[in-house]
């Protein structure tokens, strides 16, 4: 599959996505659905066109590296499946290595939390992300790739299966506790990843996984699902509708949070009335 089949596909999952929220919604869609949407789906496709450059630098190395066999998988004999296996959880340890350095790392911090500072999360905050933190996902991952050595094909698998995965644990749809709970035993799903978007630190700072809760759990990370209508999206400070544009998203790496306050007519979390 092509860069551009991908992120064909990505859009018409996100369609899909889209249609079943408003189906069977965990919160109502309000002002701020309304608000995030044209910000969240400009920075969706400066993300797609960054990670196309990226995807395609990164894969490129790895096809060149196939024949000098660099890398541990060239010296381990493992079935293709078992290769696919061991390159989703070494993959998927990266994201989770990247995203705890994100969010203590402070000059990480400030490109990360524009993907923090929505107060409505929905399948369009997905791929609301700042083009500088696409370069640090990258940086983490090339690094783990080139000591692993995988197949451009199950790196390839790899991405499609994070992508796809991160727009169904952002998506505003209502799965019941249980089968979250269950899911939540060996993946990330809607409710548990919801909890990392909350505005408390002591739930924003657990859950980092990706496809796989198996990192949060041994490193102590994970904070079980609970009811997911309770939390508290985005961050104090963030309010803001003039930082809520595309523009003031791309510009909040570079402003101090101590100069970010929410005006007297920022729209708020509480503001979700149809």
């Amino acid at each position: 599959m092509s860069g551009i089949d991908t992120v064909g596909a990505i859009l018409v999952t996100m369609a899909v996505v889209a249609a079943v929220e408003t189906v069977v919604p965990l919160r109502a869609r309000g002002r701020w659905s309304r608000a995030h949407l044209a910000p969240n789906l400009a920075l969706t496709f400066i993300t797609f066109a960054t990670n196309l450059v990226f995807n395609g630098a990164l894969v490129t190395l790895l096809a060149a590296l196939e024949s000098p066999r660099f890398g541990l998988l060239h010296r381990i004999a493992l079935p293709p499946v078992a290769a696919v296996a061991v390159v989703l959880l070494v993959l998927d340890f990266s994201f989770y290595v990247a995203h705890v350095a994100m969010h203590r790392i402070p000059g990480f911090w400030r490109f990360h939390r524009v993907h923090h500072s929505d107060p409505m999360v929905d399948v369009t905050t997905t791929i609301r992300q700042h083009p500088g933190e696409g370069v640090i996902r990258y940086a983490f991952m090339a690094a783990f790739a080139l000591v692993l050595g995988p197949s451009p094909a199950a790196f390839a698998v790899y991405r499609v299966a994070s992508a796809l995965n991160g727009l169904l644990e952002h998506a505003n749809v209502r799965v019941p506790l249980g089968l979250d709970r269950a899911l939540s035993l060996v993946t990330t799903w809607p409710t548990m990843h919801k909890l990392h978007h909350s505005r408390r630190a002591s739930e924003t700072n657990t859950n980092y996984g990706n496809l796989f809760s198996l990192f949060d759990r041994l490193f102590s990370t994970f904070t079980p699902p609970g009811d997911g209508t309770r939390i508290v999206y985005g961050l104090d400070g963030f309010d803001d509708p003039a930082v809520q544009t595309t523009a003031g998203l791309l510009a909040l790496p570079f402003r101090g949070a101590d100069r970010i306050r929410p005006s007297p007519s920022a729209l708020r979390f509480d503001d979700v009335a149809p």
